[in-house]
């Protein structure tokens, strides 16, 4: 289920037309949001092949006015050029793993299921978690869990999995998940103790924070500028949903509005968070936060 749908409408204003872009596009919500209210044409792109799929049928009503596209999002300035689009009225991530994927048997991405270490966004290329794990170091590894995951017991997880590696017991998500709450150790919470870990290595696999720093500047010189005509300037809307992600979005966008004469000025001061409503009916969109850019000048 697509999180902050009338929050993302509202930031990013469809209805001023023009082309739009969703660089996650998942199932299509977002997408089908943005059309439905005014978007002139929209270029969807996403890593999972299986979430282009979704979004084909989703979004097949609007014909020609939508274009969907195999690529990760830090390559947005390559595809919109493939696009022949210069600039764009609105881009939208919406960061992290989905429902979907962590629903979907066979990704590797759940610690409530027993199933292969793969963990990629696209699963067309790329090694998968095991081979990664087959290859780093103990200390690389802490350092990943650490900063990545936020956990303090990073150097006993990280022992444990090298162990477990040359023991040959890590070949599943089951197993991984069972080492990494051995580490942890102690009474169980409200969350698994595994958590930490899979968030760290997913991330980790998938370059997820430095795809996000890419694109942040890499898009936002994509974005239209305002006119003498009335026509107001293109935004760029990121959702993220832990901590590390949130702060590399604040930081970026504040760094963009410094100078004399900056470019872009951001439009939301706190970010935009689900109302209780929303997460009642969908507890994932209790951690979304939704930070908004929009470009001013040359």
């Amino acid at each position: 289920m697509s999180v902050l749908l009338d929050e993302v409408q509202a930031a990013l204003a469809p209805e001023r037309g023009g082309v739009f872009v969703d660089g996650t596009v998942g199932r299509g919500g977002h997408a089908e949001r943005l059309l439905d209210g005014g978007a002139d044409r929209l270029i969807g792109v996403d890593r999972d092949l299986r979430a282009l799929a979704l979004a084909r049928e989703t979004l097949a009503r609007f014909g020609d006015r939508v274009a969907l596209v195999h690529a990760d999002y830090r390559d947005l300035p390559s595809v919109l050029d493939a696009q022949g689009v210069a600039s764009v009225a609105g881009v939208l991530l919406d960061l992290g793993v989905s429902s979907m994927q962590l629903d979907e048997a066979g990704r590797g991405f759940s610690f409530r299921r027993d199933e292969p270490l793969d963990m990629r966004m696209d699963q067309s290329q790329g090694p998968t978690l095991a081979e990664r794990l087959d290859d780093v170091d103990e200390q690389t590894l802490a350092d990943v869990i650490y900063r990545y995951g936020d956990e303090r017991k990073s150097r006993r997880v990280a022992r444990a999995i090298v162990h477990a590696r040359r023991q040959g017991v890590l070949a599943t998500t089951g197993q991984l998940a069972a080492v990494a709450r051995r580490a942890v150790g102690g009474p169980w919470q409200r969350i698994d103790p595994s958590t930490r870990t899979f968030q760290a290595l997913r991330i980790w696999l998938n370059d997820e924070l430095g795809a996000l720093e890419q694109v942040i500047g890499r898009m936002w010189p994509r974005l239209q500028v305002p006119d003498g005509s009335g026509r107001t300037g293109g935004r760029l809307a990121i959702i993220s949903f832990h901590s590390l992600e949130d702060r590399m979005v604040k930081h970026a966008f504040r760094a963009l509005t410094q100078g004399d004469t900056p470019a872009v000025r951001v439009l939301t001061r706190r970010p935009i968070e689900a109302g209780e409503a929303e997460v009642a009916a969908n507890p994932r969109a209790r951690s979304a936060k939704l930070r908004v850019l929009e470009r001013m000048g040359a």
